[in-house]
């Protein structure tokens, strides 16, 4: 009876075993270094992506374009804001000497780490923001939002035209550029961006101003 039974316990493949496995090792190898001497806190991976929190980290020569993009358009003692783009962030703060300020607006209190930069937001309510986040403060806003759906980017939006003084940086799905252009007035541009793993859904960057990114 017992062997009838153990029948029933589902089997993993060998490819599943493999792909865990590996996940695993990775997992250990960032420990590792995250206790070695040197750790950034701010390099992308320190904080896991949550997926279930439809978390998709940049790849690093992406995170790195956009945030060198940010810099330039936020000019000289510019303020940049991150709108659920947490790995832009975290490129800008390993900018040393640069002169600008930066700001995290995000749902995942992990990112709490980061201090006073750090601001929590839910898109569901998205001017409900703190009192000393000024309408209009930030030169640019750099914004990814969570969900490839039009009500989440039009709350979204609404947070982005509250923060910013004009200048608008959206990465979110190409089948999404009618809303976007729609929603905040902004056109797709030719720079693709990758993330450190592979979406199935086309990622495109959208911007309403002239930028580097063509």
């Amino acid at each position: 009876k017992m062997d009838d039974d153990d029948d029933d316990v589902p089997q993993l493949s060998s490819h599943t075993l493999a792909a865990l496995q590996e996940f695993y090792l990775e997992q250990q190898q960032r420990e590792g270094m995250k206790t070695s001497q040197g750790f950034n806190q701010y390099s992308i991976g320190s904080i896991e992506e949550d997926w279930q929190l439809s978390q998709f980290w940049y790849s690093d020569e992406t995170a790195s374009c956009l945030a060198k993009e940010a810099i330039l358009a936020a000019g000289k003692g510019g303020r940049i804001a991150c709108v659920s783009a947490p790995s832009v962030y975290q490129k800008l703060k390993e900018q040393d000497g640069e002169d600008f300020s930066v700001c995290i607006l995000e749902y995942d209190r992990r990112f709490s780490v980061y201090g006073e930069e750090f601001i929590f937001y839910d898109y569901n309510h998205p001017l409900d923001l703190p009192g000393n986040l000024l309408p209009h403060s930030f030169d640019i806003v750099i914004a990814d939002p969570p969900y490839l759906s039009e009500e989440c980017l039009q709350k979204t939006a609404e947070t982005i035209k509250y923060l910013t003084k004009g200048k608008i940086l959206l990465c979110t799905g190409a089948v999404m550029e009618e809303q976007a252009a729609k929603h905040l007035g902004v056109k797709m541009c030719k720079f693709i961006p990758k993330h450190s793993r592979n979406l199935a859904n086309e990622f495109r960057c959208y911007v309403n101003y002239t930028s580097g990114l063509d």
